[in-house]
């Protein structure tokens, strides 16, 4: 059998891949603080007909080698971190990260996930929680008779409440980060988990040691470019169609040599 079949059904493989990775990307396009990603690839192993230097006459050495290759593999998904548009929503709950950071999520089981999703809710006893119900890292409780909430850009919550409408500092929502944040495993519901290469997570305070800021009545939307999408799409559907064809090849190249024969 020819190489050429398994080395195109590598290529189609990992075009079908790409276009996964492209449409949950369109998917997510509208999804508040969701990172595009993209799927990087690695050649398969090469099968070395003729090494390279070896001697071909007394004295003269081949200056390159004979080698096949046998494919395509994946090799990882990379999330891209780059800013998201920020969408003015007036809203004194919706907060957006303005650079690098990510906000703290507590579950259930009591673990700690990181979002960049600021769709901020307040549960029945008036604490600070995401859109999906999870708690946030520290929690931030809003008194009942609370008349607005003012979101400093340090994180510092200042609730104004009663009837004299007096201030209070509630506490501050602090931001974590990551020395590899393309580490971190997705787990959906736009949460993120800390890996063994992402490394540990460092906590500080909006706006020092290089973490971003905390907008008020901002969301930053998905960072996925429809229009770049859609060129990486046409482009995995032409490679798609081309392996295909090389795979047609190799058969008509057979059929051609069993003619030959009989």
């Amino acid at each position: 059998m020819l190489r050429a079949f398994s080395t195109a059904a590598t290529g189609m493989s990992a075009q079908q891949m790409i276009v996964d990775n492209i449409a949950n990307n369109l998917a997510n396009l509208n999804t508040v603080g969701y990172k595009r990603s993209q799927v990087d690839f690695q050649d398969l192993v090469y099968v070395e007909l003729a090494a390279a230097g070896r001697e071909v006459a007394a004295g003269l050495l081949a200056p390159s080698g004979l080698e096949i290759g046998c494919g395509v593999r994946p090799a990882s998904t990379l999330k891209i971190f780059t800013q998201g548009e920020a969408e003015n929503t007036e809203r004194n709950l919706d907060i957006m990260i303005e650079g690098d950071g990510f906000l703290q999520v507590t579950l259930p089981s009591g673990e700690t996930r990181y979002s960049r999703d600021g769709s901020l809710r307040l549960d029945a006893n008036g604490r600070l929680v995401t859109s999906g119900g999870y708690l946030m890292n520290p929690t931030v409780t809003i008194p009942a008779d609370w008349r607005s909430i003012s979101i400093g850009l340090d994180g510092t919550v200042t609730v104004f409440a009663g009837a004299d409408n007096t201030a209070t500092n509630v506490g501050q929502i602090t931001l974590a980060r990551f020395a590899n944040p393309s580490g971190l495993r997705s787990e959906g519901s736009n949460l993120l988990a800390e890996t063994p290469a992402s490394g540990p997570a460092t906590i500080g305070t909006a706006g020092e040691e290089g973490l971003g800021t905390i907008r008020q009545g901002f969301l930053e939307r998905s960072n996925v470019q429809m229009v770049k999408e859609l060129v990486s799409l046409i482009t995995a559907q032409r490679a798609y169609e081309i392996n295909s064809r090389a795979i047609r090849a190799g058969d008509e190249m057979l059929t051609t040599a069993n003619r030959l024969i009989s």
